[in-house]
């Protein structure tokens, strides 16, 4: 059996669960391991361009509008590969090519694939995607011993949280940055195991525009900063758009040194892995006394002051 993968979650837990040599075919956003070793399928329009938060915001909204796809895909190498499954998504069009889009370009294939949507919305739902993927590619078993060895890295952390009664800190977690987002779908989840709590956020739902009055009113004690695509380099040549804007030095977290950036996949690529790792990574920065950063996840994120002294 040979499987395609049109999202980089799935191709991370194919990965994780050792599936890889089934795969064949996946997009150009995928693991650095895979796109080292599989051919890429599924490519967009803005591969090459380097544009601003804004801009890219403008272009998909524009694009939504118009009800077109900035995705494609290698229809003649999707040929050759010939999968007798494809994973795609459709839990956000503008992050990832969606089922619609997928469904058009193969429906010329001479050999008409199974097309497998993931759709999670929380973190039980996308745990429950590794079931999903390794089912479909014959070892479910692989994801249930996959998932046992991450459950158990959750629930010490909740552990930990219990033993020492902490209280839940005041936090949110950014989406994007122009103009800001705050967080939705299973990104709540993962504060919340983590030991905080995200009142702007939107569980199990969509992420939306959030206006800067109400992240002021709401004056958290610790910003995590993951714009969706964005490593933390990405991010910091944008972070003036927070620093600059009015307000900015009486937020709490701001005064508190408690303001961080992370790269996106901890948070917005829903693979049971990466998503573990960043609720790791938040249980540090919201009760450091009680965790240290992973060594794993130390190049992962940076503190705001940490990057603003480098560039004095």
């Amino acid at each position: 059996m040979t499987a395609s993968s049109f999202l980089p979650a799935a191709t991370q837990m194919i990965y994780d669960m050792g599936l890889q040599h089934l795969l064949q075919g996946i997009t150009f956003e995928c693991p650095h391991q895979a796109l080292a070793e599989k051919q890429k399928v599924v490519r967009c329009v803005l591969e090459g361009h380097q544009y601003s938060s804004m801009e890219i915001d403008k272009i998909f909204s524009a694009s939504k509008a118009q009800g077109k796809s900035l995705y494609y895909v290698d229809e003649s190498l999707l040929q050759t590969i010939a999968p007798d499954i494809i994973f795609t998504q459709d839990v956000c069009e503008v992050c990832q090519i969606d089922t619609a889009c997928t469904s058009a370009a193969v429906a010329k294939l001479e050999k008409q694939p199974q097309l497998i949507a993931l759709t999670p919305n929380t973190l039980h739902d996308v745990f429950n995607t590794a079931i999903t993927i390794a089912s479909a590619m014959g070892n479910e078993e692989a994801a249930y011993t996959y998932l046992a060895s991450l459950q158990k890295r959750i629930d010490a952390i909740i552990d930990g949280l219990r033993l020492h009664k902490a209280p839940p800190r005041r936090v949110m977690i950014m989406e994007w940055l122009a103009p800001v987002y705050n967080c939705g779908h299973w990104i709540p989840y993962q504060v919340a195991y983590a030991g905080g709590i995200d009142m702007l956020s939107n569980p199990g739902g969509d992420s939306i525009v959030t206006p800067w009055e109400k992240i002021v009113k709401y004056d958290p004690e610790v910003l995590v900063i993951a714009p969706c695509g964005f490593t933390i380099s990405r991010t910091a040549e944008e972070i003036h758009l927070l620093t600059q804007k009015k307000e900015w030095s009486q937020l709490t977290a701001v005064r508190n040194d408690a303001v961080f950036m992370a790269d996106y996949d901890l948070f917005t690529q829903p693979s049971a892995s990466t998503l573990t790792d960043g609720i790791e990574l938040l249980a540090s920065l919201f009760h450091p006394t009680l965790f240290t950063v992973p060594v794993h996840l130390q190049h992962k994120y940076k503190p705001l002051h940490q990057t603003i002294l480098e560039h004095v």
